[in-house]
């Protein structure tokens, strides 16, 4: 079977860009990423286009990717709109990969665009209200936010000001590892600090302001054990990602020493697992499937890039990755393993608390990233040595874990 590589790949600056369309920032990428290839738009054999929000905000209920690409130089070849919560465009660079890989076409397009910021911004974050099963909302708030029970938010850790009920759920999920496993607020904070740190060098990013821990601690108050700076903003943006065969790659001349393997991209849903069952993870699970797809392990992997919506993410996932043992995901990040020239760089961009979380452009950002990585193109944040890179991107909510998580893992060629 033909490997399949990253030829292409681009995305915009990650941010509030009031006086940009959707379609301008699409385009931004489409061009980026070709010109990153060095090959044209006619090459392309099918296109997966990735958006969450073109329905809520723009109207745009259907044939979301036709409408953007008729405006940006894309017409003729298959296109599929793809939606998978926040996992959206991983799902699409899987799918592309998956296309390649049967034989559909040898040259084929990811990409993903938001344009979340809008005068409404009450519409704006009632986006996220549709990430779950809405005919149990109060049923499943309520079993979610028990499993932060025990530990007390003390005085004045509280915000009086309206967010994201998966706020109260990403802070369940906190309070539950800090029983279960010892991890302190300051251990998340650590993670926050450092993303924000890392965003510094990343000229792509949403926010470059740093952050030491103490800071992170005293910003306003989420809920407990959640502040400011440890949470993903909204954000307008797009990332675009061209993948090819080795024919494909053959046919537009493509440097063949930029060109990253795909050694591995795998998908999951959700299961009705206990919280007391992390082996069974949707993260955990995906994370073996595609070590054993890549022959390669956690001890390979030279840098990651990890979906946190919240700076917690960043630990959870760091265990299922297994890139530290279950529990250790706080302290190691409080010893700095997961700082650029740690043991285990993570989240060299930013992650999504800095770099930004434009929802279906999500997951394309982070193979940017790690892309930018093993090419050694980082600059001040290129950590060094690294061969293999492993991304995680996950979606929506279903039982107590993501309805949805891609994990890639990609090589240098």
């Amino acid at each position: 079977m033909s490997n399949i590589y990253i030829v292409g790949i681009a995305m915009t600056v990650f941010g509030r860009h009031i006086e940009r369309s959707l379609d301008d920032l699409a385009g931004e990428a489409l061009r980026g990423a070709l010109q990153d290839a060095g090959c044209h738009a006619g090459a392309i054999g099918a296109a997966f286009y990735s958006g969450v929000t073109n329905g809520h905000l723009q109207g745009q209920i259907s044939i979301p990717g036709q409408v953007v690409f008729s405006k940006i130089g894309l017409e003729g070849i298959p296109v599929f709109n793809v939606e998978n919560a926040c996992a959206s465009g991983s799902t699409a660079v899987h799918l592309a990969v998956q296309s390649l890989k049967v034989g559909a076409c040898d040259v084929a397009l990811a990409i993903g665009a938001e344009k979340m910021n809008v005068p409404d911004k009450a519409k704006s974050f009632a986006l996220f209200d549709g990430g779950w099963d809405v005919s149990r909302v109060e049923e499943n708030f309520a079993n979610l936010v028990k499993l932060g029970e025990g530990v007390a938010p003390p005085p004045g850790s509280e915000s009086d000001r309206p967010y994201s009920r998966f706020m109260s759920i990403y802070a369940a999920l906190c309070r539950y590892h800090m029983k279960t496993y010892g991890t302190t607020q300051r251990q998340i904070a650590a993670v926050s600090a450092k993303n924000h740190g890392h965003s510094v060098h990343n000229p792509l990013s949403q926010f470059r302001k740093p952050f030491t821990i103490d800071e992170v601690l005293a910003a306003p108050p989420i809920t407990y054990p959640i502040t400011l700076p440890m949470c993903a903003p909204i954000t307008d943006g797009a990332a675009a990602a061209i993948l090819c065969t080795e024919e494909g790659l053959r046919r537009i001349g493509a440097v063949r020493s930029r060109c990253i393997k795909v050694a591995a991209s795998v998908i999951r849903s959700f299961t009705h697992r206990g919280i007391d069952e992390p082996e069974r993870s949707i993260g955990h699970l995906a994370a073996l499937q595609a070590y054993e797809q890549a022959g390669l392990g956690p001890d390979d992997m030279g840098v990651a890039e990890v979906h946190d919506a919240s700076a917690m993410g960043e630990i959870i996932q760091a265990e299922n990755l297994r890139l530290v043992p279950l529990g250790q995901g706080g302290p190691a990040a409080e010893r700095g393993e997961f700082t650029i020239g740690g043991r285990i760089p993570i989240n060299t961009s930013g992650g999504l608390e800095s770099k930004g979380h434009p929802l279906g452009a999500t997951g394309i950002g982070q193979l940017y990233e790690l892309v930018t990585q093993l090419r050694g193109e980082a600059g001040p944040r290129q950590v060094e040595g690294a061969r293999h890179a492993i991304q995680e991107n996950g979606g929506g909510l279903q039982g107590i874990e993501e309805a949805a998580l891609v994990i890639h893992i990609l090589s240098k060629h």
